[in-house]
């Protein structure tokens, strides 16, 4: 897990990708212009939560989200994601 200095603000939820499938389940390499975007990450930071609405994740959880949900950002050289918590479909 990685040590970031950013702190979300409200409902946003800071996520690390997880890493793209280097290969398929039959054992053929992907190459990187044909490889998925990940859809599954762990959670690095959290907000606060809105007044009324505290957040559900934690840091350290591995949730799924929506292929097209959050903002990269890149932080030291590793791109994370910011998005909404309601952006995340589960905790893993």
């Amino acid at each position: 897990m990685s040590n970031v200095n950013i702190k979300p603000l409200a409902d946003r939820v800071l996520v690390e990708p997880a890493a793209a499938e280097e290969k398929t389940a039959s054992g053929l390499y992907i190459p990187d212009t044909a490889k998925e975007k990940p859809q599954k990450g762990t959670v690095v930071a959290v907000g606060s939560g809105k007044k009324d609405e505290p957040l559900t994740v934690k840091v350290g959880d591995t949730v799924l989200y929506g292929k097209y949900a959050g903002t990269e950002i890149p932080v030291d050289g590793k791109d994370f994601l910011i998005m909404r918590e309601a952006d995340i479909f589960a905790i893993l």
